[in-house]
């Protein structure tokens, strides 16, 4: 069994990975700044069964913040009756395009700085494997569909497209010059139980269910690549081996119509939307649809869980936490 260290161990995404290697008997050390980006109850939510865990520790710490990472690294990696880190799984992320046109600057800071801070840590303390959570934002407007890896990803539309590109740079050249076995995940929106408020599946419950209007921006035929959480955390787990340097799509190349999802969600819900349209916002791109032929060819993995069952869970978890989860603010 190994050690691991997960950032963003509080989020959506890391969450699971957590749950997962801890299932499978590893050690996790997760690190989180709990910040305010969301609703904080979502991230205690995800926090309650993962630090009853006997292997899980947590540390209350931001990824930007390189000296309490360094005694973090220290405290792991020194200790002749400890397991050195098998690798850091870097899942920490200011994530979202439209706030980050608002605030550039930290994302800046936490996806590219914060991922250079993990880096020369791992050069430092000689840790082989990492692990970089990046987006299909990066392939922009003009690639053709299905996106490949190695689709252009020189005209990101907003700020986070651009820090998470410059973190795959930085990977890279902490591979070339480091010899650092990199895995790359340009992750397709990603949703389930849990998930994060700003995106459209969370917000559609939450408005259908509580008889809000609900805002659709342009005229919802806009497509998505929505893939289950569970399937994401399947495959970043599975891109734990060594690899070289390789970026990999994880998405469900099963793109839905934004209308479709919508109505999806009334149906399970058993309430219609009252629809409110806006303009659509220049940064969002129009579709997504991942090739996820690397993945099957490096990994052996398909995504297993099915939109409508995936939607199904999601809708049954607001359910059964809507007493707070009615309250969460959802951006529009």
């Amino acid at each position: 069994m190994a050690t691991y260290l997960v950032t963003g161990c509080a989020g959506f995404i890391a969450f699971k990975v957590v749950e997962l290697l801890l299932s499978e008997g590893h050690t996790v050390i997760g690190v989180d700044n709990l910040n305010d980006a969301y609703d904080v109850r979502l991230k205690q939510w995800r926090m309650t069964s993962m630090e009853q865990h006997p292997r899980f520790t947590f540390h209350h710490l931001d990824i930007c913040d390189q000296e309490g990472l360094g005694r973090v690294f220290a405290a792991t990696c020194a200790p002749q009756e400890s397991p050195p880190l098998a690798a850091v799984i870097n899942l920490a992320a200011r994530a979202g395009v439209r706030q980050s046109v608002q605030n550039p600057w930290v994302y800046m800071e936490t996806n590219t700085t914060g991922t250079l801070n993990l880096l020369e840590l791992c050069r430092q303390f000689e840790v082989k494997k990492f692990v970089l959570a990046s987006t299909s934002s990066l392939y922009g407007a003009n690639n053709p569909r299905p996106f490949r890896e190695d689709a252009s990803t020189d005209g990101p539309l907003s700020p986070y497209a651009a820090s998470k590109k410059a973190a795959e740079v930085l990977c890279y050249t902490y591979h070339y010059l480091y010899g650092i076995d990199v895995t790359v995940f340009r992750f397709f929106t990603v949703y389930g139980p849990s998930g994060r408020p700003d995106m459209s599946l969370f917000r559609f419950v939450q408005w259908i269910s509580e008889g809000r209007p609900v805002t659709v921006f342009g005229d919802g035929r806009q497509s998505r690549d929505f893939t289950y959480v569970d399937d994401i955390a399947h495959g970043t787990v599975a891109g734990l081996k060594p690899m070289g340097y390789e970026i990999i799509n994880l998405g469900s190349d099963q793109p839905v119509v934004l209308m479709d999802a919508l109505r999806l969600i009334e149906e399970l819900v058993g309430k219609k939307a009252t629809i409110h349209t806006a303009p659509r916002h220049p940064a969002d791109v129009l579709d997504t649809w991942a090739d996820i032929g690397r993945a099957e060819t490096l990994l052996g993995w398909r995504p297993q869980t099915s939109f409508s069952v995936g939607v199904a869970r999601t809708v049954a978890w607001y359910q059964e936490n809507r007493e707070w989860a009615r309250d969460i603010a959802t951006t529009g």
